[in-house]
């Protein structure tokens, strides 16, 4: 390594260390002093099943004899009355623990934990950044996505990764994501040119002369397709809405750094990328937004990847009607989860098994995107087709699909109909680092919706009448530590009845009833 690339690596190390650490000093004194809701020994339990029943065959920066330690200093708590959300909930804080990496330029988040043939330094794959980022913004730490992010973008010598660019990206809306969770907009800015040379790269790469952008199905890590091909340069609804998340991202980022010529730029990037989107990916016909191919038809097929535009705000109300394919079983729906691929197509389930197929099998990596879109799209007022009884069903089956053999376990993909997780016996499947869940317990379920004002918005997608009571303890929300409660009757936590906000212990905002609430000038 060069020594002025390792000197700006250096700089670039400190800066974030120096503007995070005295935030989080102050949240842990804060911590200490408040009388918390949640007793954090109350769920060691979970824990030490999960350390029982494996065998550790690979251990990385963060052990299993160190992993309650670290969740109990690390991840926000959480119960309910529903006990399998709530195993599943510490699981997947116990695998994602599992693959914290650490390399000579940083802490990493592996996507496999056995080694990978395609796989760049220390085993790091690109395609799940986006997922990384969107769960990992949640630990108290920042090290960890910080370093992560760094690594990606700067851990080569100075520069990015070889193989960032295997896979398509949503880094730098994920980026501003994380943001607005931990309030850092030094860190944010600081990685501002790193983000304009992602999205440079893209357009220079990837372009089609109408102004969309293509991807082999395989570089969206979708490969087998029904619409698609692992040599064919489809302009499909994944690659297309990152570019727009990204482009409104980095003119927010923009806007932060005080650069309003970046900001208007970026902005009409966006906005021209939406109207494309919305002019030649939507198929009136199937009322859907669909691949189109080379030749410029529609594939004729209804994917999953057509809710993605949703994960980004990019869809209008005129599309909402796409929502109807989640509850038909001709559509989206069956017994474990949303499938790839609509289940009425010829081609559905055609591809064979055990080659990573996405034409129509369950994958975590697509129902959390998915869900993610649902809960964006009903948290902006639309409840005429999806709502919260469709939201929290889904994620009702989200859980239930992630267990093999009675335990909890998260794979790569899985049967629709059977729940077998299709890779479920062999190594590199286990504890597969590929899609969120906590962030769509904390966002969705719960309801915190990250802003980037001092306002703390929360609306729990929660049917009336389904959990008397839960709670989220010590999130850590722009240098805060957040509670939010709900308890019908005020029986539970003894600390009234209603939907209940606490910042750093005292009261912020409450609400008798299960419902939208937000407290103003909470995070000063």
């Amino acid at each position: 390594m060069k020594f002025r690339n390792i000197v700006h690596f250096i700089i670039s190390g400190l800066l974030v260390c120096i503007t995070t650490a005295p935030s989080f000093a102050i949240s842990g004194v804060k911590g200490k002093t408040r009388k918390s809701v949640l007793n954090a020994d109350d769920y060691r339990h979970y824990v030490e099943y999960f350390n029982r029943m494996e065998d550790e065959n690979i251990a990385q920066a963060i052990p299993n004899a160190q992993a309650w330690d670290w969740m109990k200093t690390n991840i926000p708590l959480f119960e309910c009355p529903q006990d399998n959300f709530e195993e599943m909930y510490y699981f997947r804080w116990w695998t994602l623990r599992k693959h914290i990496k650490q390399t000579p330029v940083g802490y990493a988040f592996t996507e496999f934990l056995v080694e990978r043939s395609y796989a760049d330094k220390y085993n790091l794959i690109s395609c799940a950044l986006g997922h990384h980022t969107m769960e990992a913004r949640w630990l108290h730490n920042p090290q960890y996505l910080n370093d992560y992010l760094h690594v990606w973008f700067r851990g080569n010598e100075g520069q990015p990764m070889n193989k960032l660019h295997k896979f398509s990206s949503w880094a730098p809306d994920a980026l501003y994501q994380k943001y607005l969770v931990d309030g850092n907009s030094v860190y944010l800015v600081d990685m501002f040119p790193d983000m304009k040379k992602e999205y440079s790269y893209w357009e220079d790469t990837n372009r089609l002369p109408n102004g969309l952008y293509w991807q082999y199905d395989v570089r969206d890590g979708m490969e087998e397709q029904i619409s698609g091909g692992r040599k064919v340069k489809n302009a499909r609804p994944t690659i297309n809405s990152y570019m727009f998340g990204n482009a409104q991202a980095l003119s927010k980022i923009a806007a932060l750094a005080g650069d309003n010529p970046a900001s208007v730029f970026y902005r009409a990037k966006a906005d021209t990328l939406k109207q494309l989107v919305e002019q030649k990916l939507w198929n009136p016909e199937s009322q859907f937004f669909e691949t189109v191919k080379e030749d410029g038809s529609f594939a004729n097929v209804r994917e999953e990847i057509g809710f993605i535009p949703w994960y980004f705000n990019l869809a209008e109300k005129k599309q909402e009607v796409a929502w109807e394919q989640v509850k038909t079983e001709d559509g989206f729906l069956a017994p474990y989860g949303l499938t790839t691929a609509e289940r009425r197509h010829p081609d559905f389930r055609t591809h064979g098994v055990g080659k990573c197929e996405w034409d129509g099998a369950v994958w975590p990596f697509a129902t959390s995107q998915t869900l993610t879109g649902m809960a964006n799209w009903i948290n902006q007022g639309h409840t005429a087709v999806v709502n919260d009884s469709v939201f929290f069903r889904q994620m009702e089956l989200y859980v239930e699909s992630q267990y093999h053999r009675g335990r909890p376990y998260v794979g790569e993909y899985l049967d629709e109909v059977t729940g077998y997780w299709l890779k479920g016996d062999q190594e590199r499947s286990r504890y597969y680092n590929h899609s969120t869940f906590n962030d769509l317990v904390i966002t969705g379920l719960v309801g915190l919706r990250p802003r980037a004002d001092q306002a703390i918005e929360v609306n729990p997608l929660i049917p009336e009448g389904k959990w008397d009571w839960f709670c989220l303890d010590n999130v850590l929300y722009h240098g805060h530590i957040l509670t939010i409660f709900w308890d019908k009757d005020g029986s539970k936590y003894h600390r009234g009845k209603g939907l209940v906000v606490l910042v750093d212990g005292k009261e912020a905002g409450r609400s008798e009833t299960l419902t939208k609430l937000v407290c103003t000038n909470a995070v000063r």
